[in-house]
């Protein structure tokens, strides 16, 4: 079950570590169509530059069809698009995915709700890859 942290970010436990979990999200964009447009993992970077940091990585995706309208709508959500979700691990090992609510964006950015639906993407997908 996903836990809402009252500020916005949603976090939910996987079942896998986090490198499967990142592969579960990987595969399930590519099934969707969607693009992964980046990588970015915190942790090996923290690695590069002599630090310790437990496995952490965020990918950024989206699809031009759907976050375009909603730019369109709501200007200032560009800083957000495209989304996000954020694959870390805790002190004891285990692996979670967090992403920002869609509540949340519609709010900070006036997004109106015909829009919601895209902006609950990272949702469906955490669940999925979760299990």
């Amino acid at each position: 079950m996903a836990q809402d942290a009252g500020n916005g970010l949603v976090s939910r436990r996987s079942t896998h570590g986090v490198d499967e979990t990142v592969a579960r999200l990987k595969g399930l964009l590519a099934a969707k169509g969607v693009t992964l447009f980046a990588v970015v993992d915190h942790s090996g970077e923290a690695a590069k530059a002599g630090l310790a940091m437990p496995n952490t990585k965020l990918l950024i995706f989206g699809n031009p069809v759907g976050g375009t309208p909603v730019m369109l709508a709501a200007p200032s959500i560009a800083i957000d698009l495209p989304l996000k979700i954020l694959v870390w691990e805790d002190a004891e090992g285990g692996a979670w995915l967090s992403w920002n609510s869609p509540e949340y964006l519609r709010q900070r950015h006036g997004v109106p709700e015909e829009f919601v639906k895209v902006l609950a993407a990272p949702e469906a997908l955490a669940a999925k890859a979760a299990e």
